[in-house]
């Protein structure tokens, strides 16, 4: 006799969307560090029913996102500084490799990202910017050829995304850091391996202290 195999709610698109909504949220600032998340208000909020978003609350847990705290339920995650910075570390040897790996080939990074990314950040918009960034070493990552650096990249990224919305929120992007970008982009399509790897080593390096040091003046004023 075949086994009965349970059937499955098509949800799992649902479930993401929310899970993006929240994480936008989460990221912008708009849902900053502890604050009361109620599955109600949530739903509501979204307009889905309880599952999705009980089910998005689950996976934000376990990306450490969110978290419990006795008496009130679930709250967003407090932000650590120490924390970001050891994050950073990691992201900064991906980075590195990257691009190392994509000026192997010499490969072009498109312009329009970083046409795009001095755009956002002229216009002020958070979310605008986070993304900016994102597609930027996103596309380093593409280039790269190992798709094992993205995958793992990822990982760290929702959790830097939080803390650039936090401090993106009191002080605008600099301009410079698409200078560095672009200087990153010129070195993978010359075929400098080298220049490339440290160019994006000083970069995260740089994105890190000023993040880290305005986060902590963040977290002072807030305490």
């Amino acid at each position: 006799m075949p086994a009965q195999l349970i059937q499955i709610v098509d949800v799992p698109d649902l479930v993401e969307r929310v899970h993006r909504s929240l994480l936008e949220a989460i990221s912008s600032g708009e849902l900053p560090p502890g604050t009361r998340l109620m599955q109600e208000d949530l739903a509501r909020r979204l307009a889905v029913s309880r599952q999705p978003v009980l089910q998005a609350l689950g996976l934000l847990r376990r990306d450490g996102l969110v978290m419990d705290a006795p008496g009130r339920g679930v709250v967003v995650a407090p932000l650590d500084a120490a924390m970001m910075r050891k994050t950073y570390q990691v992201r900064g040897a991906l980075d590195a490799l990257a691009a190392r790996l994509a000026a192997h080939s010499k490969n072009k990074i498109d312009p329009a990202l970083i046409r795009e990314g001095r755009a956002a950040a002229r216009s002020g918009d958070v979310q605008a910017m986070i993304e900016a960034d994102l597609a930027f070493h996103r596309a380093i990552y593409e280039a790269s050829g190992n798709e094992l650096i993205a995958q793992s990249a990822g990982q760290h990224w929702q959790h830097l995304r939080r803390a650039m919305g936090a401090v993106l929120q009191a002080a605008p992007q600099r301009q410079s850091l698409w200078d560095e970008h672009q200087a990153i982009a010129k070195a993978i399509a010359a075929g400098d391996g080298e220049l490339a790897a440290e160019l994006s080593e000083q970069h995260s390096s740089r994105a890190s202290a000023n993040l880290s040091a305005r986060l902590n003046e963040q977290l002072q004023r807030n305490g």
